[in-house]
């Protein structure tokens, strides 16, 4: 399957990127010879995406001056700059622009990866070909803490052989980090309520109906939470030729 579709979450404050974000939006931060936005573009763009919405909130300008210069795919607004609507609240709102009935690929702006192989499909093919929409709610990237740059140590999920995913408890076997790409089915939030609200929340309503799901992201993962780790990050980019 190949989803032509998806969201960018990209309305966060940026709070710990300050003083970067007082004067710039978190996903217009540069790494390397471009803003991580555009990593997040290039990946979905390079899968077969077609159209995507993005959220913006802080720096709402900026954003979407940015974004009106991107002609590979229709670049669709969520306009948040009344009301943040946290992770899930700002995912449902987006969802709403995209058809209800074809799966989409969901990104968090900040989060990104290089070191793909041009032997095998890139991660988000994978992903797409992953999801089940029959036995899954949703399917999503996951990598291991040795390749991640920039991770707080923490591991999200435990993730069994055939990819079924259950919250980390200290010990469990197969830990793994939620790498910040979904696939899923709009309907999902039918019934999402109007305000914010995490995106956690779905999480574990998939979980406890056991239809949460991952597959292994392949190259080095990369999230930039703080100034401190731009450095780190161009690091990685510049090992691997800055893409695939």
């Amino acid at each position: 399957m190949i989803i032509k579709q998806a969201m960018v979450l990209a309305a966060g404050l940026g709070t710990r990127m300050r003083p970067i974000t007082e004067t710039t939006p978190k996903p217009l931060v540069r790494i390397g010879d471009k803003p991580m936005i555009d990593y997040v573009l290039d990946a979905l763009v390079n899968a077969g995406v077609e159209t995507v919405v993005v959220n913006v909130h802080h720096h709402a300008d900026q954003m979407e001056a940015h974004l009106v210069t991107e002609t590979r795919a229709k670049i669709r607004i969520s306009d948040e700059r009344e009301r943040l609507m946290d992770s899930g609240g700002g995912l449902a709102k987006g969802l709403k622009l995209l058809d209800p009935d074809q799966p989409a690929l969901v990104m968090n702006a900040d989060l990104f990866w290089v070191g793909e192989r041009d032997d095998e499909p890139n991660n988000l093919v994978r992903l797409a070909q992953k999801f089940d929409p029959s036995r899954m709610d949703m399917a999503m990237l996951c990598v291991e803490q040795e390749r991640t740059t920039g991770h707080n140590g923490k591991n999200d999920f435990s993730m069994t052989d055939d990819g079924r995913l259950t919250r980390y408890a200290s010990g469990a076997p197969n830990p793994v980090v939620y790498a910040g790409a979904l696939a899923l089915m709009p309907r999902l939030f039918d019934d999402a309520s109007d305000g914010p609200f995490n995106l956690n929340i779905y999480f574990d309503r998939a979980i406890a109906a056991g239809r949460l799901f991952g597959t292994d992201l392949h190259g080095q993962w990369l999230t930039v939470g703080t100034p401190d780790a731009i450095a780190p990050a161009e690091a990685v980019v510049a090992r691997y030729g800055g893409g695939r």
